[in-house]
């Protein structure tokens, strides 16, 4: 894919079909390719040296769902990517999360840390009450098999807040 402006001097993203042609790429093919970019920087053995990238790929895979979805991103000890699970899906106002499905899947990845998230179909990406208790709940089950929960991103569209900046962890 190439950047070129078009007569009407809007930018458009073009791409060449199989017979060489360009032609303006379509919303599916740039959500496509910016999935694998986003996707190759949240990738097993990466370092968790960027939020921004995590933050970034959420958005793409979670934040215009019209159901809830609630995922962990599970690290090793040097906090290098272990995976990245889709653990729990509800409806469009809420999801059932069960802290030992979690713990078990802590264990089973062996991680040392992970990363909680989860998006708002409703477009609010302040965290709930029921959010904070979760996130409490889970960082205490989580504690007890030596496994440190370093942040809970809120997706909703676009936005994404996070529990450690709003000081909430």
């Amino acid at each position: 894919m190439s950047m070129t402006s078009t007569s009407s001097a809007v930018d458009a993203l073009l791409v060449r079909d199989v017979d060489g042609q360009y032609r303006p790429a379509r919303a599916e093919e740039v959500l496509s390719q910016a999935r694998r970019v986003l996707s190759q920087r949240v990738r097993r053995g990466a370092t968790m040296s960027s939020p921004q990238a995590v933050k970034d790929h959420l958005r793409l895979e979670i934040g215009m769902l019209e159901h809830e979805v609630f995922c962990v991103l599970f690290l090793d000890a040097q906090h290098r990517i272990i995976a990245l699970k889709q653990m729990f899906r509800g409806t469009v106002t809420q999801t059932s999360v069960y802290p030992r499905e979690v713990v078990k899947e802590a264990l089973a990845c062996n991680a040392a840390a992970v990363i909680l998230a989860h998006n708002h179909p409703s477009g609010a990406a302040e965290p709930s009450r029921a959010d904070e208790f979760l996130t409490q709940t889970l960082k205490t089950a989580l504690a007890l098999v030596d496994v440190r929960v370093l942040d809970h991103l809120v997706v909703a569209g676009a936005e994404v807040r996070s529990f450690a900046e709003l000081g909430l962890l």
